[in-house]
């Protein structure tokens, strides 16, 4: 019995299927007091929230609320309006520009002198300074010299408070540059048309309703004003219209000083540089001498000194003169580095030197021309033994930028290029140009029908060839160290921690932050340093920004751009284009990508044709929220409008990666294992990406099995039968940074 009960006590007792269980203690939907005291670990609770705060708001609360914020939104709105042009604070900036260059805008501007109770200052050959006793407003009116082209235009139109085109009787517009107006952002805008003299009232009436519409179909904006202006009757209510108007500024203005000039001295100080001395209202906000001072086109320098200056349009009333004195002198400036400077003795050394990247660029192997009869693939075993080993060690030691830039084009097919024609019609084109354009031209119609699709190189073996791409399992959730195998331009460059929270800081700190020389003064800066060939430009006006801090310093600048719709240039990425983000202008070669929301982002080979892009480059760092207008700027100086967005971001950790298909044929198919040719040509290349997984077109998925002897064969299984006519495709992936060329322009 003893032997008995002791086997049992080892037998453990296992319940059956039909053992009834037992329901859990309904405790309520509220926690216990030992499990609060456990969820707070130790924090003391608020206090209790007063009944009324819980109430729901009636409809007539709501409604009174909402009222209240009307009139506060308003109040602001009227004092805004009537600080504009007012005592003590600058005049309304109108700029007239002519719809198309062959307008003249001269006689305009002399027919609104000609109104009896104002008075001018300030003359000059595109403007001048204009007080309105009977509107107590005063007015800069000032015009292009049209001597600089489209961008003169551009750059006074970021800092103009109002926007006059001026029209004739042939109601034409200038295409370039009513798209870059409304990509770049306009101000508030009204419209004047000029010949309308031998017209009577009657005719005046339909001709402006006429206008208004087309004003509609081309501007979208019913609230556009049209005046007549050609007799001295038709000035006062021109005048009217001119100082008031809905004030609308551009976004990048708001939080950061400006200014139009209206009169610039240069000094020479030393070979090639000065200093300027630049005359005008300070716009925006506040200014300080420590601050640093962009000129479009010609970078960001230092102020000297900031003295103030005798307003030529103050009141009438006041005779007395004000004597000049200093406002602001330069106390701590400002770094003008862009570039961090770079640690030789940080992390590895495996930098190359000056000398050892000009043996490398002297040792590159150019395309031989081939012999007529002879083809691409009789080529590749016709070369010597000694040519074969120095091109495949070129290949090794090319460094990332040169091989991104050279591997689309390593494939050339000799066989296209051809003579120089003798004909007369082809005297204004150029060879060269031709040739290139028809290389793109053929590279962008083959990435179109085989996207990233590459032939595995029969010279080279595919792990020295593709040994900087990897595989990913997943391209969306596959990790991806943005810290890894970074190139060297990225020790020259600045990065920001947590960008979006840093730009609302300094946005917020701008506009507060209180400084000695306040907008509206008239004032005179002196830049110094400035290059001498600022005296050769012949603008009617220089525009000046202010930077904020650390705007100076060079990162790597994100744009999320569209293509124009008229454009249709074959752009590929790091080819030279100039970008206009915001008040700032110069030639990069930017990568393009996707934009997606995922942590790494396609590279685009080519500029697309549609959908919404991002375009990376390094540029300074730029806070407030810009347009961006990208152009193609063509050897006779003139440019083209490739595509309008706006900054994204200034991050150098976005993850952009180029992607590159290999492609092989079933050979042999058994249910779900298949023979695959053509992707490898030999053994050593199987091994080597054995670990990367295949897919096929029609969506399966499979791994390589082993290889099957010594010509590239490989037995790959896959997670379903495939067909026959089916593709197998290896993508491989590698990431691309942008070309460091940053040039003002």
């Amino acid at each position: 019995y003893n032997e008995y009960k002791s086997y049992l006590s080892m037998v453990s007792h296992k319940p059956g299927p039909l053992k009834q269980q037992k329901k859990p203690h309904k405790h309520g939907k509220h926690m216990s007091k030992s499990a609060i005291s456990v969820r707070a670990k130790g924090r003391v609770g608020g206090g209790v929230i007063n009944g009324k705060f819980l109430k729901k708001a009636t409809k007539l609360e709501r409604r009174n609320k909402e009222l209240q914020k009307r009139k506060v939104k308003q109040a602001h709105s009227n004092e805004r309006k009537r600080e504009l042009g007012g005592s003590g604070q600058s005049p309304i900036c109108v700029l007239f520009i002519p719809a198309y260059e062959g307008i003249s805008v001269a006689p305009l501007l002399t027919t609104l002198k000609q109104s009896p109770d104002c008075d001018v200052f300030c003359e000059t050959e595109n403007g001048y300074l204009l007080h309105s006793k009977r509107l107590k407003k005063r007015f800069h009116f000032l015009t292009p010299s049209n001597n600089e082209g489209l961008f003169e235009d551009l750059d006074l139109v970021k800092c103009a408070d109002l926007v006059v085109m001026v029209w004739d009787d042939s109601l034409e517009l200038d295409p370039l540059l009513k798209t870059c107006l409304y990509a770049q952002g306009v101000p508030a805008m009204q419209h004047v048309i000029l010949g309308q003299s031998n017209l009577s009232d009657r005719d005046k009436i339909k001709r402006k309703k006429n206008v208004s519409e087309m004003l509609v179909a081309n501007f979208n904006d019913k609230d556009q004003k049209v005046h007549f202006l050609e007799s001295e009757s038709d000035i006062p209510t021109a005048l009217w219209n001119l100082a008031n108007f809905k004030d609308h500024r551009v976004s990048f203005t708001r939080h950061r000083a400006y200014m139009i000039t209206s009169s610039v001295d240069f000094m020479p100080t030393s070979e090639g540089h000065g200093t300027l001395k630049a005359t005008g209202y300070v716009r925006g906000t506040h200014l300080d001498a420590n601050d640093l001072i962009h000129i479009p086109g010609f970078g960001h320098h230092r102020i000297q000194s900031i003295t103030s200056n005798h307003d030529p349009c103050r009141k009438m009333g006041n005779t007395m003169e004000e004597e000049q004195q200093m406002l602001s002198e330069q106390t701590t400036p400002a770094t003008l580095d862009m570039e961090s400077p770079v640690d030789e003795m940080e992390e590895e050394q495996t930098w190359p030197t000056e000398e050892e990247l000009l043996e490398a660029e002297e040792n590159l192997i150019s395309v031989k021309s081939l012999r007529k009869g002879i083809s691409s693939y009789q080529s590749v075993w016709m070369f010597s033994d000694e040519e074969y080993s120095d091109e495949s060690e070129t290949e090794i030691l090319e460094p990332d930028e040169s091989e991104s830039e050279s591997e689309d084009e390593e494939f050339v097919d000799a066989e296209t290029e051809s003579t120089a024609p003798t004909e007369d019609y082809d005297v204004n084109f150029a060879d060269e140009v031709e040739a290139e354009e028809l290389r793109k031209f053929r590279e962008a119609r083959e990435h179109e029908a085989f996207p990233d699709e590459m032939d595995t190189p029969l010279d080279t073996p595919a792990r020295v060839r593709f040994q900087k791409y990897r595989g990913l399992k997943s391209f969306r959730t596959s990790p991806w160290d943005d810290k890894e195998n970074l190139p060297r331009d990225y020790a020259r460059i600045w990065h920001v921690r947590n960008f979006r929270n840093i730009r609302k800081f300094m946005l917020k700190t701008a506009v507060k932050e209180e400084k000695v020389v306040k907008k509206g003064m008239y004032v005179t800066v002196c830049v110094e340093n400035v290059p001498v060939e600022i005296t050769h430009s012949n603008r009617s006006a220089l525009t000046l920004f202010s930077l904020l801090p650390n705007e100076q310093k060079m990162s790597v600048q994100h744009v999320a751009v569209t293509r124009h719709a008229a454009s249709d240039l074959i752009v590929k990425s790091k080819e030279q284009i100039l970008a206009q983000v915001g008040f700032r202008r110069y030639l990069v070669n930017p990568v393009f990508s996707q934009h997606t929301r995922s942590n790494k982002h396609k590279m685009e080979r080519f500029m697309p044709n549609t959908g919404t892009f991002v375009a990376s480059f390094y540029a300074p760092i730029t806070y407030s929220t810009s347009p961006v207008i990208l152009f193609k700027k063509e050897a006779n100086g003139s440019v083209t409008l490739l595509a309008n967005g706006s900054l994204l971001s200034c991050d150098p950790d976005r993850i952009i990666c180029k992607r590159v298909v290999l492609s092989g044929h079933p050979f042999k198919i058994h249910k779900r294992h298949a023979v695959v040719r053509y992707m490898f040509h030999n053994r050593e290349d199987i091994a080597y990406f054995k670990a990367v997984e295949v897919k096929t077109k029609y969506g399966r998925r499979g791994h390589i099995r082993e290889a099957l002897g010594t010509h590239g064969h490989m037995k790959v299984g896959f997670d379903g039968p495939i067909q026959q006519n089916d593709t197998v495709i290896m993508p491989l992936y590698k990431r691309v940074f942008p070309k460091w060329n940053f040039q003002y322009s």
